[in-house]
């Protein structure tokens, strides 16, 4: 009897896990057909207007080039390296760029919520780009600040925009793709080209509004506001002109300069979002098939002389690489070049110095 009782449970098990595994698939397939794809487009802007990796602020303190109406402190973590500013819950934090932005710019930085008090792991982290009255008044608007704008908030729920101008929202949205995760790395990224603003959370873009921001008028401020839940860590924040065209700087100037390219610190490795860059340089490679390029690595002047050297050729050599095999430039249309630290366009003194020092340089042969 208990042997029946035995085999008929296995079989009842059995069958739940086939019908399960049956669901799953069938699940897998479905939302294969409902999915959607969209190619990483995003071009970081070249001429950068503000930067900070937060490398001049000591451990502990508030940075220097930012404000705010709380508090925040700069961190280290021991599983991402590099430095981190710890955003304070229920506070305004704004970047003091001191510049109005052109109509096409890009701003990138690095996100890692991490459990907040009470080991509560709720994301909410608010983002605005706008067109501010007083760019260093902290409070100016409350929750509408400035004379128009655009304010995203991102969580590990959902995302959501809302435009805004003379005081009303005008246009709002959501969406739950590519949601954020408690200590985990994100990288977003911001276009903005006149009116129109793309978000993208790490190579995958969320938002893409057309008449985001209102005509016109001159953007010139950028502002964080955190939530009482998870702790916000930023990290990397950057500010750019946007690109140029890149067709016409290689191949009728003769010279592209890209910051675009990304690499690990120390490492010849490409960075995912380096795809949009690494794309529209083949792109124009592929239009001008009897053009023939060197790709020139340069470093900032951290760290070994020697090393920088090594590293620079080494990743010029990953370039050609990448536009070779993932991107099918021929590889005897491309020669590489390393310069190290010996060529520097900017003071290595200062965090945006050395960002600058940091580049590509394809020059047309």
């Amino acid at each position: 009897m208990k042997t029946n009782c035995l085999f008929l449970v296995l079989i009842f098990v059995l069958s739940y896990a086939t019908l399960s595994g049956q669901d799953a698939q069938q699940a897998g397939q479905a939302e294969q057909k409902l999915s959607a794809t969209s190619k990483y487009d995003f071009i970081p802007g070249e001429s950068l207007m503000f930067f900070d990796d937060f490398t001049q602020d000591n451990i502990g303190d508030f940075p220097a080039l930012w404000n705010t109406n709380g508090s925040g402190e700069i961190v280290t973590t021991n599983l991402f390296p590099g430095r981190w500013l710890k955003l304070g819950a229920g506070a305004t934090f704004v970047p003091t760029t001191k510049k109005v932005f052109p109509d096409n710019f890009t701003v990138e930085f690095d996100l890692l919520p991490i459990p907040g008090a009470n080991d509560e792991k709720t994301i909410v982290l608010g983002f605005y780009i706008y067109s501010a009255l007083n760019p260093n008044d902290l409070n100016e608007g409350g929750a509408i600040p400035g004379v128009a704008g655009i304010r995203m908030n991102f969580g590990n729920y959902q995302h959501e925009y809302s435009t805004y101008s003379e005081g009303a929202y005008n246009l709002n949205g959501n969406t739950e793709n590519n949601p954020l995760v408690i200590n985990q790395k994100t990288r977003l990224s911001f276009w903005v080209q006149k009116t129109r603003v793309r978000a993208y959370l790490n190579e995958v873009k969320i938002f893409d509004l057309a008449k985001a921001l209102a005509p016109g008028l001159g953007y010139n401020a950028i502002r964080f506001e955190t939530a009482s839940e998870a702790q916000d860590l930023i990290a990397n924040f950057r500010v750019a002109v946007g690109a140029p065209d890149m067709r016409n700087k290689l191949i009728t100037e003769g010279k592209l300069v890209t910051y675009g390219i990304y690499f690990d610190s120390g490492s010849d490795k490409i960075k995912p979002e380096s795809a949009g860059t690494m794309k529209e340089i083949s792109t124009v490679l592929k239009e001008n098939p009897t053009v023939k390029i060197k790709i020139i690595g340069h470093t900032d002047s951290d760290g070994d002389d020697a090393k920088n050297l090594d590293l620079s050729k080494r990743r010029s050599i990953s370039v050609k690489n990448a536009l070779s095999t993932e991107y099918g430039i021929e590889a005897t249309r491309i020669e590489t070049d390393g310069k190290g630290e010996t060529e520097p366009i900017a003071p290595n003194t200062t965090s945006e110095g050395k960002a600058k020092n940091r580049r590509v340089e394809l020059i047309k042969l």
